[in-house]
């Protein structure tokens, strides 16, 4: 066999903030940079520019990231597998350069923290580990563990280390909270539980005073407990009117005054004696995640609805910086000619993007509605799409007016949709299987015609440049060519899958066509006949192939969250890229070949540079 070098695709910008990993967003203490998980990467994005620079090592999705107090270390904890060992990966944060690999918990790390003068890293398991591990920094060994809350007690989910001395940490969760003291000459851990008095509650935050007198908890109940660290005593809790759907982050000033995120998506600025809220603003989603820059004079907010915030202090007014699909993308599709704009579709929306300033420009929302496909009419006066409602809706591409909507236009939710190159014409196809043309008038639709072979769902349709014929993929197992002018079948193609993409060669002589048999097969267009088969990937169906404009190399991308690249000629993987953390549903190839855009499951887009070819 002859040996092959596979070159690795580098993305180099997320379109993305996946809001609902617990205290995921952090600001760097050197001010200048936010750092968050996202799916196996942590990403470090710099505040002024938008840079984003990526630390790789993660085997599944990073579950917890913490930064130590000088900046110098950041660690963070992934899920598995039930039973086998879940890594920390200790990273450099200047060099970006991984230090060590650190297991011992099996399943899940739930929570992490670095103490204050950054000797040890405290890293707690998840609910089917259930032990708290010291860690030594320096020599990179484990000190000692323990299992981390009484057989009696719930869950503990938190983790937070001393402000100032090195031998302390608390942890809590449901019913317990625990002070430890780390005995380091006998290796051990001792924890003191803490008495609550009456109250039961599930702890969901934390934060340790400066001076470690005393510590704040915040809990699901939406109410605060203050407890004092030398006799392990709630001294006090409040507000009396409990924060709606549980306190879920908090920051402790140096005023002593406390700001709290909410489930609710409430984040308000609480009075140090009686917890009162004193300002509230409301925010989109349910806050995951708190961070100061620098003493607290701004702060960044990230919600679960993948939305980002900077809030400053003194005007408390609430600034989105980010925001991002928190269901799974689509589609993307590119307008004609141009790679500085594309589009995306998700549940509820559909988001325009402007590349060269990697921001959201547009949104259209439909609630409650899931937008399946998008297409750019060639004149650029519409974004059409096609949605689960079963109706055809067109807007204007600057505004996002709505320019009209064709109702009933199938029966089981419009699945796949294109345009035809003079706008007159649209081809959709439905959950039905029924692929149906639509003339478009100045201010007319009407139906031209209704093709009904495929007996399952349309899952893609491409058109010839001289709209005269189009080829229509399905989850039934078959292609068809038709002539749209005539409204015949002219050929089928027959295979043992569901078709989920396929292709027309620039040249229009060949198709290729991929899907759940991770094949990715060439057929000949004039009579329908298998050319050749390659298997496409390891696991998974491949979901989303676009080929080049001079149709020397093609992409493919699907459940094995990889995005290849592929020489059309020889049949050969040239690149691969590793990033998704979920399953790819759709990628393209921007006009001009400067990129590629792909989007997966999980809410993510991500930019790829196109590889240089010799």
């Amino acid at each position: 066999p002859e040996s092959q070098t596979v070159g690795s695709q580098h993305f180099f910008h997320f379109l993305a903030f996946v809001g609902h990993i617990p205290f995921g967003l952090i600001c760097h203490p050197n001010k200048e940079h936010l750092l968050y998980p996202l799916g196996c990467t942590v990403v470090i994005q710099e505040l002024a520019s938008k840079k984003q620079a990526f630390l790789h090592g993660h085997t599944n999705n990073v579950s917890c990231i913490v930064v130590s107090r000088s900046g110098t270390f950041v660690a963070s904890g992934q899920v598995t597998f039930m039973g086998f060992k879940a890594d920390i990966i200790l990273w450099n944060f200047w060099k970006k350069e991984l230090l060590a690999r650190l297991s011992l918990h099996k399943g899940k790390i739930e929570g992490l923290a670095f103490s204050p003068n950054e000797l040890y890293l405290v890293s707690l398991g998840g609910q089917d580990d259930g032990s708290v591990v010291v860690w030594d920094v320096l020599t990179r060994e484990a000190v000692c563990g323990s299992p981390a809350s009484a057989r009696s007690a719930g869950n503990t989910t938190i983790v937070e280390c001393s402000g100032c001395r090195d031998e302390m940490f608390v942890t809590a969760g449901n019913g317990t909270i625990r002070v430890w003291e780390l005995d380091l000459p006998n290796r051990k851990i001792r924890p003191t539980e803490c008495q609550t008095g009456q109250l039961r509650r599930v702890i969901t935050s934390l934060k340790i005073a400066d001076d470690d007198n005393y510590f704040y908890a915040g809990t699901s109940s939406g109410d605060i407990l203050k407890v004092n660290t030398n006799n392990k005593l709630m001294t006090e809790y409040g507000p009396k009117e409990k924060f709606s759907l549980g306190i879920t982050a908090l920051i402790l000033l140096k005023t002593g005054d406390l700001i709290v995120g909410t489930g609710e998506g409430i984040v308000a600025l609480c009075k140090g004696s009686n917890y009162k809220a004193m300002k509230r603003i409301q925010v989109q989603g349910g806050v995951t995640s708190l961070t100061c820059r620098g003493e607290g004079h701004q702060f960044f907010v990230g919600t679960n609805m993948c939305q980002m915030y900077r809030i400053n202090y003194t005007a408390f007014k609430e600034e989105l910086i980010a925001a991002c699909h928190n269901e799974a993308v689509n589609d993307i599709v590119f307008p004609v000619g141009t790679s500085d704009l594309f589009a995306t579709c998700s549940k509820n929306d559909i988001r325009v993007w402007h590349t060269p300033e990697n921001r959201e420009l547009l949104r259209i929302v439909i609630p409650n509605m899931t937008c399946y496909a998008i297409e750019f009419m060639k004149d650029g006066k519409s974004i059409i799409s096609a949605w689960n409602d079963g109706k055809i809706r067109a807007f204007m591409p600057e505004t996002g007016r709505l320019m009209y909507v064709i109702n009933n236009a199938h029966s089981l939710g419009v699945t796949a949709i294109a345009a035809t190159n003079d706008c007159k014409r649209i081809v959709s196809g439905g959950g039905e299987g029924q692929v149906r043309v639509w003339a478009i008038g100045e201010k007319t639709r009407k139906l031209e015609a209704v093709l009904k072979e495929h007996i399952s769902t349309v899952s893609c349709i491409k058109l010839k440049k001289n709209d005269q014929e189009c080829v229509t993929a399905s989850l039934d197992g078959t292609c068809i060519i038709w002539d749209i002018v005539r409204s015949v079948r002219k050929q089928m193609i027959l295979a043992n899958t569901l078709f989920k993409c396929v292709c027309y060669h620039p040249e229009e002589y060949q198709l290729i066509t991929s899907g759940t048999d991770r094949r990715i097969a060439y057929w000949e267009v004039f009579d329908g006949s298998a050319i050749r088969d390659l298997e496409g990937s390891l696991s998974g169906s491949i979901n989303g192939m676009d080929i080049t404009s001079d149709g020397a190399y093609f992409v493919t991308g699907g459940d094995d969250h990889l995005v290849k690249m592929w020489d059309y000629k020889e049949g050969t993987v040239t690149h691969v890229g590793v990033g998704h953390s979920g399953n790819i549903t759709r990628l393209k190839i921007c006009p001009g070949n400067k990129y590629i855009v792909s989007v997966s499951a999980d809410g993510a887009i991500l930019l790829w540079k196109y590889p240089d070819f010799p």
